[in-house]
């Protein structure tokens, strides 16, 4: 069997068995150590960089000065899912693509953080393999694996003073991780003083938080948003709920989750949620420690808005989560579409008078077709429409807007789901995973993507060739890019569903 981190660069070739490394494979002398790394069509490569160390539920310390072989992933956070992966508590690590190790090249820095809610996923999937981007911009791509669900953000704070930071322990680690990149990536080639975040999912909610805490002020620059958003964080009583549910699914109190296998405290995760019901969540914290304010509520937080920041979202984004070919789906009728389609708004409005007023706009459209609709519209796409309008109402001109209107050649009847910006922006379109197809239309769009978000790393603009001028997002114009087969701006593309559902609070989940 190949196992998902054995495919490489695109999903176009495979890494090789395990070899004696060569004596012209990349070394690096940086501050935190010497790293030998590989070499990946034209640009170094190094894998499994140690980036710090934590013990559980504590806040993470940087590592001493060591010589190390950069040359395969580090393990990811424990998780229910890709159980083909090693998997450790020990997960702090990171990767990097560069064109050279020439301190003085000072290239832009790409830092991604991927998605998978605070619970799951890492960086060692092939899509988010850095060679392509790194080599088609002349960037320098830098992936992180953190600390997620129990081990990342379990709040204990207010059940024992032993563990104050729990609730943003993987938010602390990636805050380490970009101190890390500050202090040693100019010895692989990039500029400190350039370092451009971007995260799609929850790696772009992530980010969002990451605006509002002070202890990642002045490590990064600029920003991309991808079908990911932040509005409101966990409030401490919601989330001490959540850690006390938890916790009677672990059996013994905080003493026995400190020192219970990893296997207990991964299939504990499936104790049901105090609040939300479903699985319990895990995500960051108003702790007022480490996050005293909301990150996008009631305003954007001035802290963050000078940073240029790009926001994006797919025109289709439940059709990624939410099967099409489900019985669900396949048999909805106006006489159920209400009611299937309540619970995946996320907000309390009445579902029938949602019905009626998608037929009456879209009189052609289906049930089918309405539920994807509503349900991107309420769901997934109206935090980063708060988000936007928010920095727009603060005078934060270097704001971009995009939605992702490519429909997928390879799964049509996903449209443009969650995920599909994942492969452009790396320009992984072969990858396993990836719903972009790899013809000469998706071939210029994802040079486009990546070009845009390379230039605003580059320069704090998202211009690039073949795109049209992107004007920055403002009220009450809300310039909008489609990246599609044939790019381009609009106003506010879907003014009439931001409307709609803009009488009703927006809630995010887990707060």
């Amino acid at each position: 069997m190949i196992r998902r981190r054995a495919v490489l660069a695109g999903g176009l070739a495979l890494t090789l068995p395990p070899r004696a490394w060569a004596a012209g494979d990349p070394v690096v002398e940086a501050p935190a150590g010497r790293f030998t790394g590989g070499r990946d069509g034209g640009v170094a490569r190094f894998l499994g960089i140690r980036y710090g160390r934590a013990e559980r539920f504590r806040a993470p310390v940087a590592v001493p000065r060591a010589a190390a072989a950069a040359q395969a992933f580090g393990p990811i956070c424990p998780q229910r899912g890709l159980k083909d992966e090693p998997q450790s508590e020990d997960c702090l690590f990171l990767n990097i693509w560069t064109p050279g190790t020439e301190p003085a090249a000072r290239r832009p820095v790409m830092v991604y953080f991927h998605g998978g809610a605070y619970s799951n996923g890492s960086v060692t999937d092939p899509l988010n393999d850095g060679a392509t981007l790194a080599r088609a911009e002349d960037v320098v791509v830098v992936t992180v694996n953190h600390r997620l669900n129990a081990f990342g953000y379990l709040y204990l704070a207010r059940l024992d003073p032993r563990f104050p930071d729990s609730g943003n322990a993987g938010q602390l680690d990636l805050v380490l991780a970009l101190r890390w990149v500050r202090d040693n990536i100019a010895a692989f080639g990039g500029d400190p003083a350039r370092v451009f975040l971007f995260g799609q999912s929850g790696g772009g909610a992530k980010i969002a938080t990451l605006m509002g805490m002070p202890a990642a002020k002045g490590l990064f620059h600029s920003a991309a948003t991808m079908s990911g958003q932040q509005v409101t964080a966990s409030g401490p009583l919601n989330a001490t709920a959540r850690a006390q549910a938890f916790l009677e699914r672990v059996g013994g109190g905080v003493a026995a989750a400190v020192t219970a296998p990893v296997d207990k405290l991964v299939a504990a995760q499936d104790a049901r949620d105090p609040i939300l019901g479903g699985g319990v969540y895990f995500g960051p914290v108003l702790d007022m420690a480490w996050l005293v304010r909301h990150p996008f509520w009631p305003d954007a937080n001035p802290q963050s808005l000078a940073i240029p920041m790009i926001l994006g979202n797919t025109h289709d984004e439940t059709r990624a989560f939410i099967d099409p070919a489900s019985e669900r789906i396949a048999t909805l009728t106006w006489d159920n579409l209400a009611a299937r389609m309540a619970p995946d708004l996320k907000i309390d409005i009445l579902p029938e008078w949602v019905v009626a007023q998608y037929r009456a706009h879209f009189p052609s459209d289906t049930p089918q077709a309405i539920f994807y609709r509503a349900t991107t519209a309420a769901r997934s796409w109206r935090g980063q429409v708060i988000e936007a309008d928010a920095r727009a109402a603060a005078g934060a001109g270097a704001t971009w807007v995009y939605q992702v209107d490519f429909a997928s050649p390879t799964r049509p009847e996903r449209g443009a789901p969650h995920t599909m910006d994942i492969a452009l922006a790396f320009g992984t379109l072969g990858a396993p995973g990836s719903f972009t197809g790899t013809g000469p239309a998706v071939q210029r769009l994802s040079r486009q993507v990546m070009g845009s978000f390379a230039a605003l790393a580059r320069t704090g603009r998202p211009a690039a060739p073949g795109l049209p001028a992107w004007a920055p997002y403002m009220l009450p114009t809300r310039a909008t890019m489609l990246f599609d087969a044939t790019s381009r701006l609009v106003h506010d593309p879907r003014g009439w569903e931001r409307a709609l559902f803009a009488r009703v609070p927006y809630l995010q989940p887990g707060s």
